[in-house]
């Protein structure tokens, strides 16, 4: 555009000189008033389209600036898209784990209440067995010359009087407790008896308690004679 510009004012000048040679000052001035109207319009328009000019520049950056920007946007789908299946993924298995632990609570619970119920059981046997025992007090201090206490650790201790003749009042003693099996067992006996362990696993066959201590008497009697 400049260089039209500078073409078409190198013609006007060039017309300028020829036209001043052929007509007279009057007509020079028309015309150079002219040439200068012409020239301001051009300038005007000149600016003008230059000024356009910028601006479709500037649009045409603008328009790049966006289409990089969008380039780049859609290069970076596909690595959000892998992170939203990699976090989906985490997601996923820590529903699992949670179900797994879940799952696995229930069954510690339930594994606990059927412990406490056995342990409730036992004890409620065990306190059936000692309830029977101590009921039974009475009748063994009157027979056999009895007499029982209950211990430490819910142990109970059987002391017999009245076995040796030449000391009526010298104690033979034996403890008993209940074991975790539910079973009795002598823990201590004083003085020893060699037939004990086979009392014992005779009462845990039978059960028949009375015939158990009425033994250990009976042992207890005729170790007092040797």
């Amino acid at each position: 555009a400049e260089d039209e510009i500078i073409l078409f004012e190198s013609d006007m000048k060039e017309f300028w000189t020829k036209l001043k040679n052929i007509y007279g000052t009057e007509q020079i001035n028309q015309t150079l008033a002219l040439r200068d109207s012409c020239k301001e319009s051009i300038k005007a328009l000149s600016e003008k389209w230059s000024k356009k000019l910028k601006e479709g520049d500037l649009m045409i950056n603008k328009i790049q600036e966006y289409s990089n920007e969008i380039l780049q946007q859609n290069q970076r789908i596909p690595e959000n898209q892998e992170h939203l299946t990699e976090i989906k993924s985490n997601v996923n298995q820590e529903e699992e784990q949670k179900k797994d632990l879940i799952d696995s609570i229930q069954e510690l619970k339930e594994e606990l209440m059927k412990k406490k119920e056995i342990i409730s059981s036992k004890n409620k046997a065990t306190e059936e067995r000692v309830e029977r025992l101590c009921k039974s007090k009475v009748l063994f201090e009157e027979r056999l010359g009895l007499e029982i206490r209950r211990i430490h650790n819910e142990q109970l201790q059987f002391i017999f009087r009245h076995i040796d003749h030449k000391e009526p009042d010298k104690p033979y003693v034996f403890t008993l407790s209940i074991n975790e099996q539910g079973d009795y067992e002598v823990t201590s006996c004083t003085p020893p008896l060699d037939c004990i362990a086979e009392f014992q696993l005779k009462v845990r066959e039978t059960n028949n308690f009375s015939a158990f201590v009425a033994n250990i008497r009976k042992a207890f009697t005729a170790l007092s004679y040797k």
